[in-house]
């Protein structure tokens, strides 16, 4: 039994993070495939922290730094591009330098990348502060010590800790070196995954650089993204407003 909460925590954590950085970060803040009220942008701002915890990503600045990812993909400009970096921490390591200077306003930004980008300065600074990143570690290690049968569970809290840019080297790296490709691009953007199970539609990266603010991120006959059918939820409920030419394309694929 113990084993099983154990397996169920990290399966939540990792489907629930992933959740708010493909829903909210990526396809809300960086790409605007749909809209919402401040109430709900604010709403999402907390469930982010919430679910990404100690590696919790700013939307302003995950937002503009995406934006470049898309304007320079494979060039020396983009934030993180495997053509540029000779292993996967070293491209780690300059995507974190990057995304904390446009954090801190360290470097100055194009106006084109900070168009509708979602603020909330005051929480940005608690949720990405080192008293919140260190209290979520200390969360995920007390949970580890109440319901783990062993202490060697404990190793896993390091994977908690680093969620998010763990989920982000799963595509910014693999997805641009290895998988196949629906669509011939000028870049190495490839989808990961058939049906992707793994990365709640992420794995689809050379559909989302052929269509960037498609909601629906699967677009050939046996793909599925996970996540396009709780858009499709959100928006019947009045949650979020998807475009009227967007959601046209989507029920098209």
């Amino acid at each position: 039994m113990a084993v099983l909460v154990i397996v169920l925590l990290f399966i939540a954590h990792w489907y629930l993070s992933l959740f708010t950085q493909t829903f909210f970060l990526h396809r809300y803040a960086a790409h605007r495939s749909f809209t919402m009220s401040k109430g709900w942008e604010r709403f999402f701002f907390v469930l982010t922290w919430l679910t990404q915890g100690s590696s919790y990503l700013s939307p302003r600045a995950y937002g503009i730094m995406h934006r470049i990812h898309h304007a320079y993909t494979d060039t020396e400009l983009d934030p993180h591009s495997p053509a540029y970096d000779k292993n996967l921490f070293a491209m780690m390591w300059r995507t974190k330098t990057i995304f904390t200077n446009i954090l801190e306003d360290k470097v100055p930004v194009e106006e084109r990348f900070k168009k509708n980008i979602p603020e909330w300065r005051g929480f940005d600074r608690f949720a990405s502060s080192g008293f919140s990143r260190l209290l979520w570690i200390g969360i995920y290690t007390a949970l580890y010590v109440m319901f783990a049968p062993s202490l060697w569970w404990l190793l896993l809290v390091p994977i908690h800790a680093i969620m998010g840019p763990l989920h982000g080297v799963v595509i910014n790296w693999y997805a641009h070196k290895y998988g196949h490709v629906n669509f011939e691009t000028d870049n190495t953007s490839k989808n990961l995954f058939r049906i992707d199970w793994l990365m709640f539609g992420e794995g689809y990266h050379n559909n989302h650089h052929v269509h960037p603010s498609r909601p629906n991120f699967a677009t050939n006959k046996g793909e599925f993204d996970p996540c396009y059918p709780i858009i499709r939820m959100l928006a019947r409920f009045g949650v979020i407003r998807i475009a009227r030419a967007e959601t046209q394309l989507a029920q098209a694929a």
